[in-house]
């Protein structure tokens, strides 16, 4: 049975920053997630979407951000078990010291004395359109759930489907590449944010874009790759075929905590409540950081989940190394530190 100091369950921004702030304690870390990627929401949902709220750093895209952590955390021993997923945890006794013993859906079998929850909103999948079969059949060949490179949708026809923040947001920045845009909803009335949906209607004033409502697909048409898609009218049921290069289905997700739910954990309204002096939850040795947790005056920003997971980490040292100092230093003058980063050699 595979042992290690951390077990983090998530390997998005939050789960990745951990393995950097354990890797400074001399702690390892193995990182599970049921994504086939590590990066989380950023790497699966939105790569291309910026962010600008991460200090230092005026502007950089979520994949952008989730490079960089990857590349931080380089220097460290960590495992990362992908499309995996934690499907229990328990309590055990070995050698009159308790351990968590972490199963997974491939049966994986690890140990520790610390599991962090570092999973975001739980486990999620793209919302697919209700009325076609397996539409998954198309993904890669004309039929996408989120934007992952921009360029793919150069002088396209492009047909985005959705009426939230995501379907407005990508028919305004699309619109400024793609051969044609049409965005179709079944009712004229959005839940994205008003700027951005007055930019939408601007350019469909100047015919930049095509808006399409009340209208849902009734069909995906092509064989190796999409060609053409049929609309119906939800008033007339009429039916319309368009010919299309590119789908871009931004239904939202189905968000689940999963297996979660069955720990046994102290949860709140679907978050996992934990204190604010380590972010340990009510189970010792078990900690919850980012999205995933709540706490008085809780901001869902990627920066809390950095300062959350930093403390948590002094807790999980203390339980590997029970009675030893923590160890500190500044990144900035520490040669340890810059040892363990490859910026020193031992002589």
């Amino acid at each position: 049975m595979n042992k290690t100091d951390i077990i983090i369950i998530g390997a998005g921004p939050v789960g990745l920053f951990t393995v950097f702030e354990a890797g400074l304690l001399g702690l390892n870390c193995t990182l599970i997630d049921n994504l086939d990627k590590p990066g989380g929401q950023c790497a699966e949902l939105y790569p291309e979407k910026p962010i600008y709220d991460i200090p230092g750093v005026p502007f950089q895209t979520a994949q952008d951000h989730v490079n960089a952590l990857l590349e931080q955390i380089k220097p460290f021993d960590y495992k990362l078990h992908l499309s995996e997923r934690v499907d229990s945890i328990k309590e055990v006794d070995i050698d009159s010291d308790k351990y968590w013993e972490v199963i997974t859906t491939k049966d994986n079998k690890l140990l520790s004395k610390n599991i962090f929850i570092a999973a975001g909103a739980g486990s999620f999948e793209p919302r697919r359109p209700p009325n076609i079969d397996n539409p998954d059949k198309f993904v890669n060949k004309g039929v996408e759930y989120a934007v992952r490179s921009v360029e793919k949708y150069e002088n396209k026809d492009v047909f985005i489907f959705g009426g939230g923040d995501s379907a407005l947001d990508w028919t305004v920045e699309l619109s400024k590449i793609a051969k044609s845009i049409s965005l179709v909803h079944r009712r004229d009335a959005f839940r994205g944010a008003q700027h951005t949906e007055e930019q939408m209607r601007k350019l469909v004033s100047k015919k930049k874009v095509k808006l399409l409502t009340p209208y849902l697909i009734n069909s995906i048409e092509g064989n190796e790759k999409v060609n053409s898609v049929t609309l119906k009218n939800f008033d007339t049921n009429e039916i319309e075929s368009h010919k299309a290069d590119e789908l871009l289905f931004l239904f939202g997700l189905n968000k689940k905590l999963g297996p979660i739910l069955e720990w046994g954990i102290d949860l709140n309204e679907k978050k996992i409540k934990v204190n604010t002096e380590n972010f340990q939850t009510d189970k010792e040795g078990i900690f919850a950081v980012g999205d995933i947790n709540t706490y008085p005056g809780k901001l869902n920003l990627i920066l809390s989940g950095f300062h959350e997971t930093t403390l948590a980490v002094q807790k999980a040292f203390q339980r590997v190394h029970p009675g030893e100092r923590v160890p500190f230093g500044y990144t900035t003058s520490s040669t340890q530190i810059h040892k363990k980063l490859g910026f020193l050699e031992d002589k």
